[in-house]
Parts: C-alpha cells; structure tokens; sequence
C-alpha cells in the first residue's frame, strides 16, 4: 500500500467540492444574466467567475504546501485544522464576490487565504532549515 496523507486528501476533496459549487454558481448567473459566453463586463457573473477562478489560482498552492508538510509527519494535529480554515475562508470568499465593493466575506476570505499560504510556506521553510 502507498503512502496515504489523510488531512490532504480530505483538503483536496473539499476542494474539488468548493470548486464545483463555485462553477454550479457561475452557470447559476450565466442563466440569469443570460450571458452565454464571456463575461458581463464587471457585472454579478464576472464576480462569479472571478470567484470561482481566484480559487482555482490560489488552492493549488495550498493543496501543495499541506502535501509537503504532511510528508515531513510535522503536521500533527494543527495541520487538519489550516486546511479547513483555508476552505471555509474559500467559501466565504465565494459568497463574499456576490456583493459589490470589499465585502466583510470577501475580505475574511481573502485574509484566511493569504495568511495560510503565508504561514504554510513560513513552516515549509523552517522545517527545510531544520533538517539541513
């Protein structure tokens, strides 16, 4: 049997259910803006999808730096905890994109993100340093 790295396993499977909500979300707006291609210039699709591909830019580096970490067996117990926090932060993102200007989900989301890629490439290197 292979390696098995459970907290990544679940992060990437919650991810793959965030990102098809997210693209649900944008085919949900497209119906109703009825914009079958493109965008609607700035409108609530465009929102949609600049939420749906912001997560689609940002998650594999997270799913990455979880993997890595796991490997080394210095994850334990918190790691499982980043990685939920990371994906309810994507979520409130998501909901966040649906309003207009810095909403308060939207800028939570944005948050958890960036200090999760941060803190998670902050360890990445001190365990490299550590073990060199």
């Amino acid at each position: 049997m292979g390696i098995i790295l459970p907290v990544t396993l679940t992060a990437a499977a919650a991810a793959a259910i965030i990102n098809l909500w997210l693209a649900v979300r944008v085919g949900q707006m497209r119906g109703v803006t009825k914009t079958i291609h493109g965008d609607d210039a700035g409108g609530p699709l465009t929102r949609r999808m600049r939420a749906q591909l912001n997560f689609v830019e940002n998650t594999p580096f997270a799913l990455a730096l979880i993997a890595a970490i796991e490997l080394t067996g210095r994850g334990e117990p918190w790691l499982a905890w980043v990685a939920g926090l990371y994906m309810l932060g994507r979520v409130a993102h998501g909901f966040g994109m649906d309003g207009e200007g810095a909403t308060k989900p939207r800028m939570i989301g944005t948050l958890i993100t960036m200090l999760t890629l941060l803190g998670l490439a902050i360890v990445a290197v001190l365990i490299v340093l550590e073990v060199m």
